[in-house]
């Protein structure tokens, strides 16, 4: 091997370890169609199904669970839901539980966006749906 071809070995493969993570062979882009209804007194629950499809070709059907509390009366119904996750390696890495705080209103037709967090994984949700709901809710957003 020649200095020449050591040195061009050598500076590929630091700009190799330059390389922003986003370039990572393992991040996949996900996304997930949902429906979820719920109630809400102080207490909010809301329960529902979605499923997630990446950009690596894996699938998964989901089952999804809100739940907290706040100063928050109403109930709604959300159809044909739409999420975006970031920060995913693999499709596992959508499970769990997500912290999410949201103010929300609408009376009959509702509409609902906000974005949950777990870890490096956040999610993006919304959709449109049918109800009435007032106020300002913390708590989980689970997906199993």
């Amino acid at each position: 091997m020649t200095m020449r071809t050591f040195l061009a070995a050598s500076a590929l493969l630091a700009g190799l370890a330059l390389l922003p993570s986003a370039a990572r062979a393992g991040d996949i882009s996900c996304s997930m169609t949902f429906q979820l209804s719920g109630w809400s007194v102080f207490y909010k629950t809301a329960t529902g199904s979605g499923t997630v499809t990446c950009s690596n070709g894996q699938s998964m059907h989901v089952k999804l669970r809100a739940k907290g509390g706040g100063l928050t009366f109403g109930k709604t119904r959300i159809d044909h839901g739409i999420g975006k996750f970031t920060g995913v390696d693999s499709i596992a890495d959508i499970k769990g539980h997500y912290a999410n705080a949201e103010a929300h209103a609408g009376a009959e037709r509702s509409a609902d966006a906000q974005v949950v967090t777990k870890g490096s994984v956040s999610l993006a949700l919304s959709g449109k749906g049918k109800g009435w709901n007032l106020g300002i809710a913390f708590g989980a957003f689970i997906i199993e």
